[in-house]
């Protein structure tokens, strides 16, 4: 689309108090005239001075910092990362809210994605309203926990590491990130520089020792000699083909979960909470109550996290297919459930493999779809295989809000709905929704 003839308002300044979060790590707020504000860094309740930081006179809405605080919540405190703020790291959304607010705060918009999306309440998906921390994330407060096992720097111009501003490709230079776990802060790489390279992937294994770091050079640039404290596997990103070289070293590192090691080749999805993956599985488990000889799909299922789970619950007398769409993730989840004879690991998209199956019928199912959500065909694919249960595992308020209006339509109801707290400081949140029949007939 053509960029907008009409005037810039970037950097104007609004005098506004501040109403509800909204889903994206930002709150509501209206100008006197009536024009609506998406305010970063700011809290419900407060009155600041809003900065325009992106929109136009025609635009529907505009864009803001809160560079001034006039009157603060009580749940305001002084952020501890000193790269957070107005025009700085865009990674966290509420380092200046206390843990607890943060929570509230994502409770908030999972209540009002539900409503607004699915026409539903808390009571309806039998959620107590909570966004439960991570074991060990309850801190005190003014300390941060290092909870991210997977971090991805940008490298500005002159070779220095950080992390990216919002909705922006400008470079923050960082020394340290707060959240990054310590096996990813041990790798040091803001204390060194990295000529010729656009981004550095940092990934530090919760299950092992394996530590890797995987290099994307600039257009032309070459891979400088890496020589890190640590035992580190080293990858590039091919400038041409966009494929995983292995330079030295494994090319996966090797994660720890229900009781399984679990290989993850390199660009692989793991989840970066390092204990998001034990907690997801409990959750998904308890929800599901697995029974011997029952057949089970596992959908989006990267490298068999949940299938596995679900194979050694379901015994020899039961069965248990993956699809996934992900090449290497395919390899990888063949590779880690080689011993289970009763699993089958499907290459494709869902919407397309799961029908070519010849499947009918299912005992219970995982899908854990990307940001985008599952979609109206393929839930209805799901609830005509008429499982017991459906355990659906979301990383996005949104799609998780219109997958259940399509389950519902369907026939399939909430049992209950867990939220977690698996990315503090920020504004994601995972949730685990258990669905059955409306008709408890079935």
């Amino acid at each position: 689309m053509p960029e907008s003839t009409a005037a810039s308002l970037v950097g104007q300044e609004y005098e506004v108090e501040v109403g509800p979060v909204a889903h994206g790590g930002h709150c509501i707020a209206r100008t006197d005239a009536g024009r609506v504000l998406f305010v970063r860094h700011t809290l419900p309740g407060e009155r600041v001075i809003a900065t325009v930081t992106e929109g136009h006179e025609d635009s529907r809405f505009l864009r803001a910092d809160a560079t001034r605080i006039l009157h603060a919540s009580k749940d305001r405190i002084e952020a501890p990362c000193p790269f957070a703020g107005p025009g700085k790291c865009g990674g966290c959304d509420w380092q200046h809210a206390k843990p607890g607010a943060q929570r509230r705060l994502k409770a908030d918009v999972l209540t009002e994605q539900l409503a607004r999306l699915a026409g539903m309440t808390p009571e309806d998906v039998h959620w107590d309203g909570t966004v439960e921390p991570a074991p060990g994330d309850k801190l005190p407060q003014g300390e941060v926990p290092g909870w991210r096992t997977r971090v991805q720097y940008a490298i500005d111009d002159e070779g220095h590491a950080g992390l990216r501003r919002h909705r922006s490709h400008e470079v923050e230079p960082i020394d340290h990130c707060l959240i990054a776990a310590p096996g990813v802060t041990e790798l040091g790489i803001e204390k060194r520089e990295w000529p010729q390279i656009a981004t550095v992937e940092a990934i530090a294994a919760t299950g092992s020792n394996d530590r890797q770091v995987i290099l994307t050079p600039r257009p032309g640039g070459r891979l400088p000699i890496v020589e890190l404290d640590k035992p580190v596997s080293v990858l590039r990103v091919g400038e041409k083909d966009k494929a995983i070289h292995r330079v030295h070293g494994r090319s996966f590192v090797r994660e720890r979960a229900d009781g399984r090691t679990w290989r993850v080749g390199a660009g692989g999805f793991w989840q970066v909470h390092s204990r998001a993956a034990e907690l997801l599985v409990d959750a998904v488990m308890r929800g599901l109550t697995p029974r011997k000889g029952e057949m089970a799909l596992d959908l989006y299922c990267g490298v068999g996290l949940f299938a596995g789970a679900l194979a050694q619950r379901v015994g020899d007398q039961g069965a248990v297919l993956g699809i996934e769409s992900s090449k290497r993730a395919v390899e990888d989840a063949q590779h880690n459930l080689a011993d289970l004879d009763r699993v089958r690991i499907e290459h494709g998209k869902v919407d397309q493999v799961l029908p070519r199956t010849g499947i009918t019928e299912a005992d219970i199912i995982v899908l854990d779809p990307p940001r985008a959500g599952a979609g109206k065909q393929t839930v209805r694919h799901l609830a005509g295989l008429a499982p017991r249960r459906i355990a659906y595992v979301a990383c996005d308020p949104a799609a998780l809000a219109r997958d259940l209006k399509y389950f519902q339509e369907a026939g399939y109801v909430p049992r209950f709905l867990r939220a977690f707290d698996l990315f503090p400081m920020t504004h994601h949140m995972e949730c685990v929704a258990i669905l059955e029949p409306a008709a408890k007939g079935v």
